[in-house]
């Protein structure tokens, strides 16, 4: 929640204290817990890409669903990785109509077929992590408009203006504010009825 990139922010502004507290298992500079351990996620995403070939956008979409969403991967995680594999000849990537399209190399499938029993421990892990994250199930309907939000946000493509980026922070906060807070209360008038 909290804010990186805006330079109006006020040092020390703390308005509700909500941007500065990070919450229990938060590490990493904020960024909340280390959900893969390494080279967990170049596994995965080389079984999923033997299983079917797909973009970047799709892979990310495949591993929040196995999280129920209550993990994503971000594309600044997700890319280099994929690249990582490209260039170790894993993977191939073909560009149609700007997006790459990724598919599995013979060399890809001998290291999965030798990494069997590591790919069993990270789905392993996965299962921990998502019930460690969820805490407790969201709603459907929840869990569909976070997806709306995270959709809306991808759709800008960084058409950012200075102005935007005020509005959507102050809609984002006052959102996860208005949560934070509870139900409204209603008045003592209307408790009487």
């Amino acid at each position: 929640m909290r804010d990186h990139h805006s330079p109006h922010r006020e040092p020390g502004d703390g308005r509700d204290g909500f941007e500065k507290r990070p919450g229990p298992g938060r590490e990493r500079g904020g960024r909340g817990p280390r959900v893969f351990a390494p080279g967990d996620l170049k596994l995965l995403l080389l079984a999923l890409i033997a299983e079917q070939p797909c973009h970047g956008y799709d892979l990310i979409r495949q591993i929040e669903s196995m999280f129920d969403g209550a993990y994503s991967p971000s594309p600044g995680v997700i890319y280099p990785t994929l690249t990582f594999l490209e260039e170790s000849e894993m993977i191939l990537g073909d560009a149609e109509g700007g997006k790459k399209r990724y598919s599995i190399t013979d060399a890809g499938r001998l290291s999965l077929s030798e990494q069997a029993i590591a790919l069993d421990g990270v789905r392993m892990r996965i299962e921990v992590s998502k019930r460690s994250l969820r805490g407790h199930d969201r709603p459907a309907e929840i869990h569909e408009a976070v997806h709306n939000l995270r959709h809306a946000l991808q759709m800008h493509h960084g058409r950012w203006s200075p102005e935007e980026i005020l509005r959507v922070r102050d809609l984002l906060n006052n959102t996860a504010k208005a949560i934070v807070d509870g139900p409204a209360v209603q008045p003592a008038s209307e408790k009487a009825e």
